[in-house]
């Protein structure tokens, strides 16, 4: 069975990177529902149109993973829609803020080091936090948004996890991660002072850091399933309720 990526974008005035994870192929031979899970940028900019177009879609929850502190600065309210707040707070602006107090300006390696680290931690220290999320996407019966500030790294390592949890190939999971770099338009409230190298790897998304994850899931962990039932905590019924909510012949 082929992939069918097409019309996964739903186009709104106010976020650029929202998007359907259904249509993908398994290898198991059955596909990813549409329709069911979307993963966003954040959603303080939306319009009443868009509101509108979310309530057709039957979105009744969305999973705030950002921090606090971006919560408060960019709050929003969605119509029609619980809001769930499962917080992983951002350290990347905060490492490089901490070399600009000590007089140090962080070149391009720098950044991809930190951000590379940044996947490992994601692996290391939020295995509970996807595991809740996880659970939520499996037992909301309509349909769902997760999103952080730009919908690429805490996004974008909660979707590797449930395509892959899915049986969705590693190379198809990296192609819908590598997606955000097309469709992605900064926020550009979310002010940064950095050189613009620097700033091109915060904003942008690379096949190495989800590599990263990957690789820190696999040598420390034994793999996906070993990962998924320790630290994420996810039992064999919750990793059924998704595999039955989510997957089509």
């Amino acid at each position: 069975m082929k992939s069918d990526r097409s019309n996964i974008v739903v186009a709104l005035d106010g976020a650029s990177n929202f998007r359907d994870l259904g249509g993908l192929a398994t290898l198991h031979g059955s596909h990813v529902l549409r329709a069911q899970v979307y993963r966003s940028d954040h959603l303080a900019r939306l319009s009443p149109t868009d509101h509108q177009r979310l309530l057709a879609l039957r979105v009744t929850r969305c999973v705030d993973l950002r921090g606090h502190l971006e919560r408060e600065v960019t709050p929003y309210h969605l119509p029609g829609a619980e809001q769930e707040h499962l917080a992983i707070e951002p350290t990347v602006l905060v490492r490089l803020r901490e070399l600009r107090a000590r007089g140090q300006h962080p070149s391009r390696a720098e950044a991809l080091e930190i951000m590379r680290d940044t996947y490992l931690a994601f692996v290391r220290q939020q295995g509970p936090v996807f595991g809740r999320l996880l659970t939520r996407i499996g037992t909301h019966e309509e349909a769902m948004v997760f999103h952080c500030t730009a919908g690429k790294d805490r996004t974008g390592m909660a979707a590797a996890l449930l395509l892959e949890l899915l049986g969705v190939h590693r190379d198809d999971v990296m192609e819908d991660y590598l997606l955000t770099n097309q469709l992605y338009k900064r926020d550009h409230r979310l002010v940064e002072e950095a050189p613009a190298d620097v700033l091109d790897v915060l904003w942008k998304v690379q096949a190495d850091f989800l590599h990263a994850a990957w690789r820190c899931i696999d040598d420390e962990f034994g793999g996906l399933q070993n990962y998924l039932r320790g630290p994420v905590g996810l039992s064999s019924a919750g990793v059924q309720r998704l595999h039955d909510k989510l997957l089509g012949k």
